[in-house]
């Protein structure tokens, strides 16, 4: 049996390569009972007529070619990057969003124009792939801190989006920590799949989106699911890191105990979250919240006001109703989905008098969605290749990536601040005798002749001269030394600064730590998810 699956799963594979012309059989029937080798179609080399065929072994190029295929799967579009928690196809959304200028201050543009920039510059794999990704990067229920601000129907659990044409997106406020700082040499950027563009491999991430937001997502051989947890929780836990390298999980769990969905509801299991913790794979189980209360005078009802995440309302009403028809759960009179965008969740199951809500409310948690299991699998790309993670490494990660963005980062404002210092002293230095200044340019033959004049007779440097020389003249005669004298002072206080920002490692962490905590007192929120044992 095992050998004609074998033998199935080859021949299929040998059509598919056929069908796309990768190769072609050859006409010479094969000597032997079997022959492991096929004709090829190569591209001429110089010299040779089109159309060369030579043979290859078909076990070397079908090996060849999946692994290709399921690198380009793994690394392109289904593991997320450990640094900044992004697949490529959210990470271009929004660099190019970012580009785009579409800013939370400004106006919201229509989420077509946005999938058309995307797939037309980044990521050409087709218009849908691009609009879902938008999509869940701007639901509530799906991302504990949104990275996109919709307008218009963006879905719900029981339903999806509008289309592209009727939407509209602009960057929420937490996705500009993901950007803002891309353009001051902080991330490296390669070529497009053109080659006409440049892309960041990564984004500058001031928070732990991997952890924060989580994510899913299938490629070959291998499958990644992380849970979304409390950005405040997480902060915290990154800081402490920060300042105890050493620390154990235990300590880190104290101030993660557990994942935090957006959706609220109730975890249980604190084993398979601890399992997780350590070794990056784990399971546990998310119930609703209920109360148990008189809904009529006479009647005692179950009201459901949050759901395992993941987990609709219809979805859930619809299993409770067919499980009721069936009469495998008793007691049920009735059930209301007061549900709406408002007021959120609410769901009230009415209850038939002589039952016992807590016998009801186990079956509900057995039988229906009310009680889902989550399994974790940490799996992301660290330097490139796929790994599982547990909750230190990737804490650990972030800081690394955070601690060289801060590097590169100050790296480019010292360069940047010593550069505008060396034109300010050019200036200070002309400004004394500005009429001299006039009187050089107006007595040169050519531009060159007035810089060789301007760098002799003030001791200027190329740059300070050519500076001088572009600038209008307007400008000039309108500067105020006071001006130039107060902008040298704090270039000077800033390249001095920067410099024992640099040279210090604990400065460095002590800097990382400082944002993290600017970002914490403006975004973090309170748990929703609650732990019980």
């Amino acid at each position: 049996m095992c050998r004609n699956y074998r033998s199935k799963t080859a021949s299929q594979s040998l059509t598919f390569l056929l069908l796309l012309g990768r190769i072609t059989p050859v006409s010479k029937k094969p000597e032997g009972k079997a022959s492991k080798k096929i004709a090829k179609v190569v591209g001429p080399k110089p010299g040779e007529y089109a159309g060369k065929i030579v043979d290859i072994d078909v076990s070397s190029e079908m090996s060849e070619s999946f692994l290709e295929y399921a690198y380009s799967v793994i690394y392109s579009r289904a593991l997320p990057d450990a640094r900044d928690g992004l697949k490529p196809v959210h990470r271009r959304i929004l660099h190019q969003m970012a580009d785009m200028g579409l800013r939370p201050e400004r106006g919201h543009v229509k989420s077509a124009r946005v999938v058309g920039e995307v797939m037309g510059k980044l990521h050409p794999h087709g218009d849908g792939a691009i609009y879902d990704a938008l999509v869940r990067m701007s639901q509530s229920f799906s991302m504990r801190l949104p990275l996109i601000d919709g307008h218009g129907n963006f879905g719900s659990l029981d339903a999806g989006p509008a289309a592209m044409r009727y939407t509209e997106a602009r960057l929420a406020s937490a996705a500009m920590l993901m950007v803002e700082e891309a353009d001051e040499n902080t991330v490296d950027f390669a070529s497009n799949y053109d080659g006409q563009l440049l892309e960041p491999q990564v984004l500058p991430a001031a928070f732990p989106n991997l952890l924060v937001n989580g994510t899913t997502g299938i490629a070959v051989g291998m499958a990644t699911n992380m849970a979304p947890h409390n950005l405040g929780e997480v902060i915290a836990a990154t800081k402490h890191l920060i300042e105890t390298p050493n620390a154990t999980l235990k300590q880190l769990m104290k101030f993660i105990p557990g994942p935090d969905f957006p959706t609220g509801g109730e975890l249980v299991g604190k084993e398979g979250v601890l399992e997780a913790y350590q070794t990056g794979k784990g399971a546990f189980k998310v119930r609703a919240k209920v109360e148990i209360s008189k809904v009529t005078s006479r009647k005692v009802g179950i009201t459901i006001t949050e759901l395992p995440f993941n987990i609709g309302p219809e979805k859930v009403v619809e299993k409770i109703s067919d499980l009721v028809k069936a009469k495998k759960i008793q007691g049920i009179s009735d059930i209301i989905d007061l549900t709406d965008g408002q007021q959120g969740t609410k769901v009230v199951i009415e209850l038939k008098n002589g039952f016992e809500p807590e016998e009801v409310l186990a079956n509900l948690y057995r039988l229906t969605p009310l009680e889902d299991d989550f399994s974790i699998n940490a799996v992301a790309l660290v330097g490139g290749k796929p790994r599982t993670l547990g909750l230190k490494e990737f804490l650990q990660v972030f800081i690394n990536h955070r601690i060289e963005v801060v590097t590169r980062r100050s790296n480019f404002r010292k360069d940047k601040a010593t550069a505008r210092l060396n034109l300010v002293d050019g200036l200070l230095k002309a400004i004394i005798d500005i009429d001299k200044v006039i009187k050089i340019i107006r007595g040169s033959d050519d531009a060159n002749a007035a810089k060789a004049a301007l760098i002799k007779g003030f001791k200027l440097s190329d740059e300070q001269a050519i500076y001088i020389l572009d600038m209008p003249l307007r400008r000039l005669t309108k500067m105020s030394k006071l001006e130039l004298e107060s902008e040298q002072k704090e270039l000077k206080a800033t390249i001095s600064a920067l410099t024992a920002l640099l040279k210090s490692d604990d400065a460095l962490r002590k800097q990382v730590s400082d944002e993290l905590t600017e970002v914490s007192k403006k975004y973090a929120t309170e748990r929703r998810t609650k732990l019980i044992d």
